[in-house]
């Protein structure tokens, strides 16, 4: 079909119907099937384009849609529908006819009321882009008569030359027609993976593409001039479905509406408002009777139930979906919860092992054994009395479940865990990477953002004799320092905010412990610490969800005001200032339990006060490590099952609620389009639009800081970390297939920045838990009595040793208790966890060499501790290499097999040529040979023999 180059539109003041014009203003006429351009102006529901999912025509594909706000009047949509009617019957003749002319036109002027400027500079703008989308080769179709009122759609299909052009541009790797024998594993390795496969059989997913290959097609770099070494028997499924939509996305990218005095893009249009949407359409209905067999739907089967998470992810059928990006993502996450199983089995060991030995251990039971009568100081001033080691025997049993010599066994195994587990996600994202011919892959950098164009644009501006040299502008770190400073201020405001709130919470913890201690019961008082502690945490833990989402609205703005240029740049400063925010915010209270709580107390007598009149909180005596663990306990399990889960699952629900209500109360105004059946592009334009995987990839990581950074403290968080993400990975799955909008495919061939913050943790995980061990728990004390300080090699006498004297007489004027006969006796010499002289010795309550032995010891024990799980890790890191063999045995067989197919193309080339060159010479010399007295038959043979090479 000619089409002219002009896409024009009838004038402003004839905007009743949206005909665009396509060959010239005088011939308005259009056939079904050379057109490029169709005008659905009523949609009547039609199984021969499967509701949407094809043109009207039933045979072009609809890859992309676009969709925009329009005002539509009563008048205007019965015109409409009339003129369509015109219309189809036009077109039953294939042949050209006119659509109705200015008569018509100037009655719809009259009767559609008039329009603001701003909705005809938008109309305008869509139309110079959709003109342009039709220059760049690609086939649209609107509708305007849809169920959903005051919305109009879009239809983008590509063609084949189109599909080419732009594969070849993106550098595809599409399949060609050779095909190899990948190399199987002999002997013994083979018997192995028989009975590996028999025994998984039942947990892998039943879908054609997860099944084991014993071949594979060679792939090559989409070329248009090599078309003969592709497969293409069947053009429709050459290019898949994620394929199509990923260069429609690419050409809606890169071409430009320019009538906004600069270039716009289809992000600044989304941006302004021209359009409200864009997104490919899914495969078809996941749920009914008669949906036809696709995508979607397996997926929906195999993959988004919770009735499979026994199974295996489909991870090549995502990825044929959703694009390699997304199916990395849930490769990772699936890799991630299988490396969580031996964590959480070593993990209920180590617990076991507690709970087996809580009544062997000596220093438990000596605090547990009333016979002791250890009299201990005052938790507060004047309002506490004394009271008897023996009411904390419950916390201190609890204590050994999670401090015990099988915890630092634990922090090695697991700073080995994440080594391996880090090398294991390498070796397999090369696997998917080979799998998914993404070995050559390269990103390519991207276009520019809308808003950097804008500012670019600008800038441009401000400097007028430069107006012409737009595209040489570029944003300058002087133009983006008001936008550091902010951010440097604001991350600086938000941390301080975050230690603000701790602060607070620690004064509520001090002043709620002194209110507990004056109107509790004497039985009621042994729980005043276990009380404080758990309201504590909650409202931590409730600080924690609410500012979680504000820091990443504010990430997000601090983000924009920098201006990044590519939306890479841009995921990778959200991400950036998203963790840091979160990762302050999650583990500043956990950090203050760990490291701070009970190390600036002082002593009786010389106590350290906040505001003068609240003393900083004491440790109990079996330490904080129980504390530490019911923080992270309640954080970690709170965070995962209200954050994680609950807002996943509540606030979708909610969201698609408000807009079926929104829907159905518009619905009531026009009965007409609610009796219609609603096409493909109209459901999915109902569903959630993907706001990528920044937050899927941010709970994870979280999370994979609290299974490994202080997993000393508490040995089940493998344990509840695996279970929370078997659900997690279904409820995700059940989220992309169900809940959300078609995503554009991104090609990727790494997690990105995430593999770096989470090699990070790793490493920051080996030095916190060396300082959990050696100075929140008692192993390094335990470890000093038992080889200097005990009698008879055993830790009888543990408890006393490390407890310091208190003559109450010290007591400075005002800090002694109110009722010191409380225990039924008069008390003169009270305990109190310290390494200090006695009251009796020349240098009362210093600090004592006890104290100086402990620390040198736990020092010690950090460096090495440190060093050598660090060697350890890195060992793991070198004998363990990035690429398989085998993998990169068959990427170098690929190399050879294309090396080979090309030789064999020219030595074919080269043997016709000669062949070619033959035949010529020998039909030269059968036509030099004839008589000169040839008839005039017989010169019409010589002239073609002087033509043969012509022709050829």
């Amino acid at each position: 079909m000619r089409v002219n180059k002009k896409y024009s539109c009838l004038p402003a003041e004839e905007k009743g119907i949206h005909i665009i014009n396509i060959r010239a203003i005088e011939d308005i006429g259009y056939d079904q099937h050379e057109s490029t351009l169709l005008n659905s102006l009523s949609k009547n529901p039609d199984a021969d384009c499967k509701y949407g999912l094809y043109f009207r025509d039933g045979k072009r594909k609809v890859d992309y849609i676009l969709v925009y706000h329009y005002k539509k009047s009563s008048a205007g949509r019965t015109l409409a529908r009339r003129v369509h009617h015109n219309d189809s019957s036009a077109r039953s003749t294939k042949q050209d006819q006119p659509l109705p002319g200015k008569g018509v036109q100037l009655e719809m002027r009259e009767s559609e009321p008039h329009m603001d400027y701003h909705e005809d500079d938008k109309r305008f703008r869509r139309e110079e882009y959709e003109g342009n989308l039709v220059e760049a080769g690609l086939e649209l179709e609107r509708d305007e008569d849809t169920k959903i009122h005051g919305i109009g759609f879009v239809k983008i299909h590509a063609p084949w030359n189109v599909l080419c052009r732009e594969a070849e541009f993106l550098k595809l790797k599409m399949p060609t027609k050779k095909m190899y024998q990948i190399n199987q594993t002999h002997g013994l390795l083979k018997k192995i993976n028989s009975v590996i496969q028999k025994i998984t059989e039942p947990i892998q997913p039943k879908v054609a593409e997860h099944k084991p290959q014993t071949v594979k097609r060679l792939s090559y770099p989409f070329s248009r001039e090599k078309q003969h070494l592709f497969d293409l028997s069947d053009r429709d499924s050459f290019f898949d479905s994620k394929t199509r939509s990923t260069i429609v996305y690419e050409i809606l990218k890169r071409t430009t509406c320019t009538k906004a005095k600069y270039s716009m893009g289809i992000t600044s249009l989304l941006a302004n408002g021209v359009y409200s949407a864009a997104y490919p359409l899914h495969d078809g209905d996941y749920e009914g009777e008669n949906v036809e067999p696709n995508d979607r739907k397996l997926l929906c089967e195999e993959w988004a139930s919770y009735g499979v998470f026994y199974k295996y992810q489909p991870i090549d059928l995502v990825r044929k979906y959703f694009g390699e990006k997304i199916g990395l993502y849930f490769a990772w996450l699936g890799v991630y919860t299988q490396m969580l199983i031996p964590a959480s089995i070593v993990g209920i060991i180590v617990f076991l092992y507690g709970c087996a030995t809580v009544d062997e251990n000596i220093p438990s039971m000596e605090m547990c054994d009333q016979r002791n009568n250890i009299t201990m100081c005052p938790l507060c001033d004047r309002t506490c009395s004394y009271w008897k080691m023996s009411s904390a025997c419950a916390t201190a049993r609890a204590s050994h479940l999670f401090d015990n010599p099988a915890t630092v066994f634990f922090s090695v195994f697991m700073a080995l865990w994440a080594a391996t587990f880090m090398e294991h996600w390498k070796r397999k994202q090369m696997r998917l990477n080979y799998r998914w011919d993404l070995t050559g892959f390269e990103e390519e950098e991207d276009h520019p953002r809308a808003e950097y164009e804008a500012k670019v644009l600008e800038k441009s501006l401000r400097k007028e004799h430069k107006q012409k040299e737009t595209d040489k502008e570029k944003l300058t770190w002087k133009d983006r320092f008001p936008a550091y400073l902010t951010n440097f201020v604001g991350i600086i405001f938000m941390v301080g905010l975050t230690f603000a709130i701790v602060f607070g919470v620690i004064i509520y913890r001090i002043s709620t412990a002194a209110a507990l201690a004056i109107s509790s019961t004497p039985s009621g008082r042994s729980s005043v610490r276990v009380t404080v502690t758990a309201t504590a945490v909650i409202i931590n833990l409730v600080v924690i969800i609410i500012l979680d989402e504000v820091y990443g609205c504010i990430a997000r703005w601090l983000t924009q005001i920098e201006v990044p240029k590519t939306d890479k740049n841009f995921e990778e400063r959200l991400i950036f200032k998203a963790f840091l925010l979160k990762f302050v915010n999650a583990y500043t209270p956990i950090f203050y339990v760990a490291f701070f709580k009970g190390r600036f107390v002082g002593r009786p007598g010389d106590y350290v006060y906040i505001f003068h009149s609240f003393r900083m909180e004491e440790c109990a005596p079996g330490g904080c490590l129980m504390e530490l663990c019911i923080q992270l306990s309640i954080i970690m399990l709170g965070k995962q099952l209200i954050q994680n889960n609950l807002f996943e699952i509540g606030i979708p629900k909610m969201k698609k609620f408000i807009r079926y209500m929104k829907l159905k109360r518009r619905r009531s105004l026009d009965h007409e389009e609610h009796m219609k059946k609603k096409q493909r592009y109209e459901v999915d334009y109902n569903l959630e639009p993907f706001a990528g995987l920044t937050p899927e990839y941010m709970e994870m990581i979280i999370q994979f800081g609290f299974v490994t950074l202080f997993v000393a403290s508490f040995p089940l968080a493998p344990l509840f970390a695996l279970l929370n993400n078997i659900i997690e990975i279904r409820l995700d799955a059940k989220k992309f297939v169900t809940e959300l909008r078609r995503p554009v495919a991104v090609r990727a061939k790494d997690i990105g920045i995430w593999y770096n913050i989470l090699r990070g943790i790793g490493k920051l995980a080996v030095i916190i838990n060396a300082f959990v061990i050696s100075f929140t728990s008692d192993f390094i004390p335990r470890l000093v009595y038992l080889y200097m300080y005990s009698e008879n090699g055993t830790m009888h006498g543990f408890v006393n040793h490390t407890l310091s004297s208190f003559n109450v007489s010290d007591f400075q004027a005002g800090t002694a208790p109110n009722d010191p006969m409380d225990l039924g006796y008069e008390v003169q010499i009270c305990r109190y966890k310290d390494y200090r002289e006695p009251p009796w010795s020349e240098n009362k309550y210093d600090i004592s060499k006890d104290f100086w032995a402990v620390l040198a010891a736990r020092l010690a024990f950090v460096i090495v501790f440190q060093n050598l799980v660090m060697f350890m890790s890195d060992f793991v890191d070198w004998i363990i290499p990035d690429i398989p063999k085998d993998i990169s045995q068959q990427i170098h067989k690929e190399k050879v097999l294309m090396v080979e197919v090309f030789m064999r193309e020219e030595q074919g080339k080269l043997q016709m040529l000669e062949t070619w060159k033959d035949k010529d010479k020998k039909k030269g010399e059968n036509c030099n040979n004839h008589s000169p007295r040839l008839s005039r038959s017989h010169s019409g043979s010589l002239s073609s023999c002087h033509s043969y090479p012509l022709d050829v």
